[in-house]
């Protein structure tokens, strides 16, 4: 893969006036539809946002990779392209692959943060998968039951709301969960399961996500008639 020009410390924003970048995303999704659909609903609405439009770059892979060959391909990518000054997101779900290669991802993007390059991995994984992250934005479930039953979750809800069935390659996601859901509640409820994991390995925690900690950090830069429905004042749970 090649550096996209995006990738430039500085970027033009008027005649003889630059402006540094702000911040830089490089995100990488195990899914090569639903999580990358979901998270350049963020890219595109704070593409909008004439104060952080050229400022905040968010670079999108949607790997087709598995657990931990998902922050392989983040740091292949980050070597090649001589990457600095950025966070490294990895997106991935537990699905039916083994505890100690779902628990490896965390282990491994701890080693790759370079506090020299300015370099920070993290991860936004879900156990059991991203779809459990978007049935938060309507109830709290603390249910660990199949994959399957998420989705039909799903479906029943949007089929509630009078919407379409819920379909994985839904390039709206983000729309409907921002405007059909309640993001503020979803980031609340994720963080309440998270509390009640506390001590257990990534594996061990089911159901629970970390998505909402990427959303957080990409909510920030939100067009303020979309950024009010995720940020929460409130410090109750």
């Amino acid at each position: 893969m090649t550096a996209r020009k995006s990738d430039n410390f500085m970027k033009k924003r008027k005649v003889g006036l630059y402006e540094p970048i702000e911040k830089k995303y490089y995100i990488f999704c195990e899914g090569e539809q639903t999580e990358p659909l979901y998270f350049n609903g963020f890219k595109k609405a704070i593409e909008t946002n004439p104060i952080y439009e050229d400022r905040v770059i968010i670079h999108i892979e949607g790997t087709g990779r598995e657990t931990k060959r998902v922050i392989g391909a983040a740091e292949d990518y980050i070597q090649a392209n001589i990457i600095k000054n950025a966070e490294i997101w990895c997106v991935y779900d537990k699905d039916s692959f083994p505890p100690e290669d779902f628990n490896a991802v965390s282990e491994r993007a701890a080693i790759l943060t370079d506090d020299a390059k300015a370099l920070s991995y993290k991860v936004a994984w879900s156990n059991q998968c991203i779809e459990y992250w978007f049935i938060l934005h309507f109830d709290f479930y603390d249910a660990n039951n199949d994959r399957k039953d998420y989705r039909k979750y799903l479906h029943k809800k949007f089929e509630d709301l009078g919407l379409k069935r819920y379909e994985k390659n839904n390039p709206d996601i983000f729309k409907i969960l921002h405007e059909s859901g309640e993001p503020k509640l979803a980031i609340r409820r994720a963080r309440k399961q998270l509390d009640f994991f506390a001590g257990k390995t990534d594996s061990e925690s089911a159901p629970a996500t970390k998505v909402h900690l990427l959303v957080e950090e990409l909510a920030r830069y939100l067009p303020e008639s979309i950024k009010t429905k995720f940020i929460d004042d409130s410090n109750s749970d």
